[in-house]
């Protein structure tokens, strides 16, 4: 995984993760297989901040049954970044 792009998938934009943006603190859905240090680097790459903290979170795929259908969503991987005190924020509603 070599592109940064390849890592950082989206933002994630709920309540809570507005709520920890006054933190300084944003989430992303990232690739499963990302570590935090790819995590970090890819974040400071785009963004162009500085990362003081990476969590991670990792969500199995859950059951889904349609008619006779079955299986199981797709897995996926949250990452909740902290930025340190001199960085710049991070705009996710530019077009709003």
């Amino acid at each position: 995984m070599a592109n940064a792009r390849d890592i950082i998938k989206r933002p994630i934009i709920t309540e809570r993760s507005a709520d920890l943006m006054a933190e300084k603190k944003y989430t992303f859905e990232v690739d499963p297989r990302a570590t935090k240090p790819q995590v970090k680097s890819a974040v400071e790459e785009i963004f162009g901040v500085e990362v003081v903290n990476v969590n991670t979170m990792n969500y199995k795929g859950k059951f889904k049954r349609f008619g006779r259908h079955s299986g199981y969503t797709r897995k996926r991987k949250k990452a909740i970044v902290e930025l340190s005190a001199d960085s710049k924020e991070l705009e996710f509603f530019e077009g709003a």
